[in-house]
């Protein structure tokens, strides 16, 4: 009796102290590593905010609440808004993170996860691809140190970046490793190989596979292609993300080809940066938005990106017909030199078709293509003028003027061109299956980032939509906006413990101003900061206080769900 006495004293006073134990946890005297305090918490779901403080230890949040405790240090939100860190589902800061990790131009508007892949990723590569990628650098000069898509992702993780970083694997990535620029399909067993390159990149982290279908040798590629390369990724769980075929005369048809490969790949698809291109198409964006109802009406999984600008960028070759380009750029360049060819561009730029995907016309004038981007020194002058006035400054005509920069510079030159209206910016923006993206590099208005222009959507295209599109156009409400720069796309990539605010979750967190923040980056003067961001916390660690980088370099290589650890 006695013995069965003391045992049960013992059990007593131990259920006491793990209960006392779970107690201190939420009680006041709990010690945090870091925590936000005072703000007002926008979880990421779409609610309405609420007050509380946020309690990280190491890399998570650990509570959510008030009177939580203590911290090593405190980040003061008062009279701020506290939501997850957003995700830029479109980046292309692929090179600018090895120049400068530090994202400068994305940390500054909340970003902390950079999402890349269209169509072109950095890996797989072979040796022919590395060496013309090493042939075709431009300002930013980098040595390859790396082979495969999971490499070069893990080789921004241990250099030290700011943002955390994910990617799909391309399309065009995989077939330019099996056929090189050949405008042909590919045989049994060049598919085959193409879809185990597929796997690998799945098995190492990517998030599914991303196409850039207007763009050469992309183009080449078919429906059926795609098609098997998206059920290799969807055995993974993996998500199709395309730049669809036509973004213009074949608008809604191009539509229809994304739906079909998801339906027959059985996996989710989203549209990359939607629009509609060229006045006489700007109509056919109410029919897009029928078609995604639709297909999301029958079960399926189809959502959407964009930036909020009127201008879109990308080379003179979205200005050119694809069989040009075949074989790659020196091919192009080599045909843009023999006379009759020029003479038969001349005629094909100029004309309306169905066939090839012409910005040129779709901008409706040489004065609506801003060019931002040239490799060549000699050229550098021109940047920021139109190809209207590069043309009267040449005494040539619009096409030919083209012909000359690609020759000149040896590269494709990056050209803003003004294809959009302002009136579906604001329609796409309302869409609760639209998510967002910059579509450009993350840079800072410093050093080698002076020597081209760029487009102001790098700087700017998340504050402008919580600025300008939010708080004072009203076109959605904060609390919708967050969620889809937050659980939105992290649901639809398939992100675990990202995009909410929630204990257990990492603790990527921004904390921004919605009273004052706003984008300052015009395409005249594209390299300028947004503002109103004050805070920015990557994996528990501050890499924005005060609106200033603290130099911290916390990012990780976010994993895709078909991830095997090797």
């Amino acid at each position: 009796m006695f013995k069965k006495t003391l045992l049960l004293i013992f059990l007593s006073i131990s259920l006491v102290s793990c209960k006392n134990i779970a107690i201190r946890e939420t009680a006041p005297t709990a010690h945090f590593d870091l925590m936000v305090v005072n703000g007002m918490v926008y979880d990421g779901l779409g609610g309405e905010p609420y007050r509380a403080n946020i309690g990280v230890r190491g890399e998570r949040i650990v509570a959510i609440g008030t009177g939580l405790g203590t911290a090593g240090q405190l980040v003061d939100a008062t009279g701020l808004a506290v939501a997850p860190g957003f995700i830029n589902m479109l980046s292309w800061a692929t090179e600018s993170l090895i120049e400068d990790g530090r994202s400068q131009g994305d940390i500054r508007q909340g970003v902390t996860l950079e999402v890349m892949g269209e169509g072109w990723s950095m890996g797989p590569l072979n040796d022919s691809m590395k060496a013309e990628y090493v042939k075709q650098q431009g300002d930013i000069k980098f040595d390859i140190n790396w082979t495969t898509l999971g490499e070069y992702l893990q080789f921004l993780e241990d250099k030290g970046i700011s943002t955390n970083v994910a990617s799909f694997v391309g399309a065009t990535t995989v077939r330019i490793h099996e056929l090189g620029y050949a405008d042909r399909p590919p045989q049994a067993d060049e598919l085959q190989r193409m879809q185990n390159l597929v796997r690998q990149a799945m098995e190492e982290g990517a998030l599914g596979v991303g196409s850039s279908l207007i763009y050469a040798p992309a183009f080449y590629a078919d429906t059926e292609e795609l098609i098997a390369l998206n059920k290799v990724s969807a055995e993974y769980g993996g998500r199709y993300i395309s730049h669809i075929r036509s973004e213009g005369n074949r608008l809604l048809e191009a539509v229809d080809e994304l739906i079909s490969i998801a339906r027959e790949a059985g996996t989710g698809a989203e549209i990359y940066h939607l629009k509609a291109a060229g006045k006489d198409n700007w109509q056919k964006l109410d029919q897009v938005f029928e078609k995604v109802a639709a297909a999301r009406a029958s079960g399926l999984d189809i959502s959407a990106d964009m930036y909020n600008y009127t201008a879109g960028a990308t080379g003179l070759d979205a200005a050119m017909p694809p069989w040009v380009q075949e074989g790659g750029l020196d091919e192009w360049v080599r045909r843009l030199q023999d006379p009759a060819i020029r003479e038969r561009l001349i005629g094909e730029i100029k004309t309306p078709t169905d066939e090839w995907e012409n910005l040129y016309l779709a901008a409706g004038s040489a004065q609506n293509l801003l060019l931002i981007g040239f490799k060549n020194p000699e050229l550098k002058y021109l940047t920021g003028k139109t190809l209207r006035d590069v043309a009267a400054m040449r005494g040539t005509s619009a096409e030919i003027t083209m012909m000359d920069l690609v020759v000149e510079d040896n590269s494709r030159v990056s050209t803003a061109y003004f294809i959009m209206s302002e009136e579906n910016v604001k329609k796409k923006i309302a869409q609760p299956w639209m998510a967002f993206d910059s579509d450009a590099e993350s840079m800072a208005p410093e050093g080698v980032f002076l020597l081209s222009s760029s487009h102001p959507r790098a700087y700017g295209n998340f504050a402008r939509l919580l600025g300008k599109y939010v708080r004072d156009e009203q076109v959605i409400s904060l609390p919708e906006a967050i969620r889809r720069l937050t659980s939105f796309p992290a649901k639809n990539l398939k992100i675990q413990d990202r995009g909410v605010l929630r204990e257990g979750y990492f603790a990527d967190i921004t904390i921004f101003d919605p009273a004052t923040i706003r984008d300052h980056a015009t395409y005249a003067e594209p390299h300028q900061y947004a503002t109103g961001v004050a805070h920015v916390i990557v994996n528990g660690v501050p890499v924005l206080l005060d609106g200033e980088h603290t130099g911290a370099t916390p990012g990780q290589f976010v994993k895709g769900p078909g991830y095997k650890e090797r």
